[in-house]
């Protein structure tokens, strides 16, 4: 067995770990018998030197093997689920699970906080009242067969090394690794025993993945890592220039989810974005063999109102309200001060910094600048106009929520200065498929 410093060695030397020096060091994470400093020196040789598909698909395996891996016996249908890289507005998971567990697939969906101006799944969640996204595997393994989806936080049992080289990553400078991120996306995921997955890989002014070349080197290293391991993978890069619905801001964009289930309003590129990832996960799961047949399966489970009734189901189950379709104003948080940022001139709307956008959420509460803080579930922007859109001046483009008028004038300025107001930018929502 190799001592830590050969490891870290052999790769700060550009060197190519073999599958037993990367389980060491993943145990290592586990046990403490890699330091801190040492794992930090080896997430730094990783960044600066990468690492081959078979030392990322040997990293993930191993760092998924260092905690519970779900196991599904007896389900009649495909284990499926998506990720995404992270953006503002991005509420499709909890649209898109009930959706496809309507269409006879199965999503156990561990999902994540807020992250920088990214908002998370269970920060979205836990603005229902009562909806716990801590739950022990147990729970997790009853509820599947008989719900279809559940959407819950990891859990300790899942990947645990994984938090801790994440602990370390975040304060080294290595976030930005693509073998790195993809062991840590991957490790998660496939701990819930996936037959298939899609990924959407953000890319724009408002994604991590700012350049169509580094979204698209992310999303091979994810297709090529989550294949190598076994897993039928898709990756679609779609856009993230501009927010995606209408709202930003956890209770806000619960809110959204619920019309876009019950059919009270559905954001058209929202309802694109949510049926291409859904129709992907359906055919990789074979649950169908064409899109246009998993498209209308999608289509039908929300006129039916089966999704609407799969989600209510969902959060009664894990905590939260019953009645939550029926009466979402009797439960979710509303902010006291509501006002509009209005357009200083007339011209198409075009959103030039979508990060901004992101950061006056965070900035007016709706998310962390650290990690023990909390969050106030009603802050956020509302009726979102959409890039493109010819807008005239001393019109509403977007609705502040705050907790105070001083906090609202402040989120009304950044929002401004995220935009411009002149010729359109066309972005497609799909810019590639990979896989």
């Amino acid at each position: 067995m190799a001592i830590p410093q050969e490891i870290i060695k052999r790769k700060r030397n550009g060197g190519v770990l073999n599958e037993a020096e990367i389980r060491q060091f993943v145990q290592g994470l586990t046990d403490d018998s890699f330091s801190d400093s040492q794992a930090a020196a080896l997430a730094m040789a990783i960044y600066l030197n990468g690492m081959t598909v078979p030392e990322t698909v040997a990293l993930t395996l191993a760092m998924r093997d260092s905690g519970t891996v779900l196991q599904w016996p007896g389900l009649n249908g495909p284990v499926v689920d998506k990720h995404s890289t992270g953006g503002v507005g991005d509420k499709v998971t909890l649209m898109l699970a009930p959706m496809v567990a309507a269409c006879g697939a199965f999503m156990p969906s561990i999902a994540g906080r807020g992250l920088g101006h990214t908002g998370g799944t269970v920060d979205k969640l836990e603005a229902i009242p009562g909806y716990s996204c801590t739950q022990p595997l147990t729970k997790i393994r009853q509820l599947l067969p008989e719900l279809g989806c559940v959407i819950v936080g990891q859990s300790s049992e899942l990947a645990p090394a994984d938090r801790r080289l994440y602990g370390i990553r975040d304060v080294t400078a290595t976030v930005e690794s693509i073998p790195l991120i993809t062991a840590s996306i991957l490790s998660k995921k496939l701990s819930e025993g996936l037959d298939a997955l899609v990924m959407d890989v953000k890319v724009g002014n408002g994604a991590i993945m700012a350049t169509a070349e580094d979204a698209s080197a992310l999303a091979h290293s994810i297709v090529n890592t989550a294949t190598g391991a076994g897993v039928a993978t898709r990756a679609l890069i779609t856009d993230m220039n501009q927010i995606l619905g209408t709202t930003a801001g956890n209770a806000l964009e619960v809110v959204e989810t619920l019309d876009y289930l019950t059919g009270k309003y559905r954001e058209p590129r929202l309802h694109q974005l949510t049926l291409e990832l859904g129709a992907n996960m359906l055919l990789l799961g074979k649950r169908y063999q064409d899109k246009a047949a998993a498209i209308a399966a999608l289509e039908h489970s929300l006129s039916s109102g089966k999704a609407a009734e799969i989600f209510a189901k969902m959060v009664s189950a894990l905590g939260g309200p019953a009645d939550l379709l029926e009466r979402p104003d009797n439960y979710l948080a509303q902010a006291p001060v509501v006002v509009p940022v209005l357009a200083p001139q007339t011209g198409k709307l075009v959103y030039t910094d979508t990060v901004g956008l992101g950061m006056a959420v965070v900035r007016l509460g709706g998310g962390r600048s650290h990690p023990a803080q909390q969050i106030d579930p009603a802050v956020g922007f509302s009726n979102i106009v959409a890039a493109g859109t010819e807008v005239s001046v001393g019109e509403p483009i977007a609705m502040v929520h705050a907790a105070t008028s001083e906090a609202a004038a402040v989120a009304q300025a950044e929002y401004l200065a995220a935009c411009q107001f002149g010729a359109a930018v066309s972005y497609p929502l799909l810019h590639q498929v990979i896989g």
